[in-house]
């Protein structure tokens, strides 16, 4: 286990990262959400990172509160992803330790993180499942 101390997100983060962009309707987000299974994207423009849009970002826009009407559905569904994302989101480096990693994930509860380099350009994203993959090869070392 003590392996595991020293490895780092860029040595198990995936490297072909599917995105949206800020351009992309709800439609388009709900219809990708359930092909590829993933519950977020993060949003590029031009390769760096502007924000990550989620699951419940896109639910959110169809829950009732005192100030939201809710709109008709087609409405909703031709949203910019631009209208929903988040752009203030945690992320990480390919240098980053594992353990930082796995500690965000469990201090805010997310499912995955965008990895950027240092002009916050992406580079991969690491999910919960990485982080169980590494924990099971150095438990197996």
């Amino acid at each position: 286990m003590y392996r595991f101390l020293e490895e780092t997100a860029g040595n198990y983060m995936t490297r072909d990262v599917k995105t949206v962009t800020r351009d992309t309707t709800v439609r388009e987000l709900s219809e990708m959400l359930d092909r590829d299974d993933f519950n977020s994207y993060p949003v590029t423009d031009n390769d760096a990172v502007i924000g990550i849009v989620t699951k419940f970002d896109m639910l959110r826009c169809f829950a009732f509160t005192q100030n939201q009407m809710l709109p008709q559905y087609s409405d909703l569904m031709n949203r910019k992803v631009s209208d929903i994302m988040t752009t203030e989101f945690i992320y990480v480096r390919p240098d980053t330790k594992l353990t930082r990693v796995l500690q965000l994930m469990v201090e805010h509860r997310i499912r995955s993180l965008p990895v950027t380099d240092g002009e916050n350009r992406l580079v991969g994203i690491i999910a919960r499942e990485d982080i169980v993959r590494a924990l099971a090869v150095a438990a197996n070392r």
